[in-house]
């Protein structure tokens, strides 16, 4: 009789980033176009609200639409689970195969900018504060991981913090990249290509390229290298 394996790890292919670019159906453009026609900004807005939540065919095919509608720019093969919301979605600019996880929101502002590359796969219940925030392709985002792009001054120290100034620094994700499970990214930081941060990370400070750092604040771990292990300190679980 063999011993069980069972609890040993084992390694799958993916899904998301192994995928070729979804096309569109040919009536997609133009759906997203009349919506943008007759709804306007604010119309779409409200009309989102009618289908934020449901899973089926209808409600992911008008979110899709939606978005398609009221974003800058936004490539093919969008997709967008049920609850994903946003603010100032006029600034953001998508490109192809983008999905975007259930619950998840992205913050803009209105006279922010928020770029999300090609391929990106952005788990639920991510947070982005999306006034000067560009990811590049193929970056893989986990679960309730977050973006700060803001903070206020607390200047002066006679007001409530609430009140005072905000102060916007940019934050850069490079191509490639993956962020952990509930990492936080701080104001101002820049991740480069193809570092991995760890889950539950708080990124105080720039991330060197094909980087591995984990930890609050995040240091440094290693380097990455063509023997790398399963890295289970990064993944949240998607496939």
């Amino acid at each position: 009789m063999s011993a069980s394996r069972a609890g040993e790890a084992r390694i799958v292919q993916a899904v998301h980033g192994r995928h070729e670019r979804p096309a569109d159906p040919a009536y997609q453009a133009g759906l997203a176009e009349e919506l943008r026609q007759s709804y306007g900004r604010a119309g779409l807005i409200e009309l989102y609200g009618r289908f934020a939540t449901g899973d089926g065919v209808v409600d992911t095919m008008m979110r899709k639409a939606i978005w398609q509608a009221i974003t800058r720019s936004c490539g093919t093969g969008l997709q967008v689970a049920g609850g994903a919301g946003f603010k100032h979605p006029e600034t953001f600019e998508i490109g192809d195969g983008v999905f975007i996880g259930a619950q998840a929101y992205i913050q803009g502002r209105f006279d922010g900018t928020c770029v999300i590359g090609d391929n990106v796969w952005i788990g639920p219940m991510a947070y982005f504060d999306a006034r000067d925030l560009v990811i590049e392709d193929c970056v893989g985002w986990g679960p309730g991981a977050k973006v700060l792009g803001s903070t206020h001054t607390a200047l002066p120290v006679d007001v409530p913090i609430i009140r005072t100034d905000l102060e916007i620094k940019p934050v850069r994700i490079g191509a490639w990249a993956d962020i952990g499970t509930n990492a936080t990214i701080l104001p101002g930081v820049t991740i480069g290509k193809g570092a991995i941060v760890g889950a539950g990370a708080v990124v105080v400070s720039d991330v060197e390229p094909f980087s591995v750092v984990a930890g609050v604040p995040a240091k440094f771990i290693r380097w990455r290298t063509e023997a790398d292990p399963v890295l289970d300190i990064s993944h949240g679980g998607r496939s």
